[in-house]
């Protein structure tokens, strides 16, 4: 993700296939989408480690935690970090012969979320200094989403009248 102009360059990096320098957000989700574990590097960070150190955390903080389905840029390091935690990680690919858009298996739970978050404006592009800051801040956008489904309040948007 790009980040603002007052980012130090120290944290932030060009990623493998992108052309923008910036940082990756990574998080772990529940089935319904809620956020159990988030961790924010520089954009050069490999998808393997961005996922094996999110699940130290998740099952740090969520020990009954069995399964987890990852997208296709995991490879079997997670999947054999997630074995020795005791956590069945399934790697979740396209299918190559359906053309065009195909939803792949819970993918969409992830997804999801990110888009709960991107209705947080400071959170489109990352103005926090320090990384732990900006996984602070995704943090505090997923508490005020909750809050507001828990006060049947939803979220402004430009549909509104």
């Amino acid at each position: 993700m790009k980040t603002s102009t007052n980012v130090p360059l120290s944290t932030q990096r060009t990623g493998a296939g992108e052309k923008i320098v910036g940082r990756k957000r990574g998080i772990i989700t529940d089935t319904l989408g809620l956020l159990l574990a988030v961790i924010v590097t520089a954009a050069s960070a490999s998808d393997n480690a961005i996922g094996t150190d999110l699940l130290d955390r998740a099952t740090a903080a969520y020990p009954t935690l069995t399964k987890t389905w990852v997208d296709a840029g995991f490879k079997n390091r997670v999947v054999e970090h997630g074995a020795a935690l005791g956590v069945d990680v399934e790697i979740v690919t396209k299918d190559p012969q359906v053309k065009g858009f195909n939803m792949v298996k819970r993918r969409w739970v992830v997804e999801r979320t990110i888009g709960w978050l991107m209705h947080h404006r400071r959170l489109v592009r990352d103005y926090e200094t320090r990384p732990d800051n900006s996984a602070s801040m995704i943090t505090i956008a997923m508490i005020d989403n909750l809050a507001k489904r828990v006060a049947t309040e939803t979220t402004p948007t430009w549909r509104d009248d």
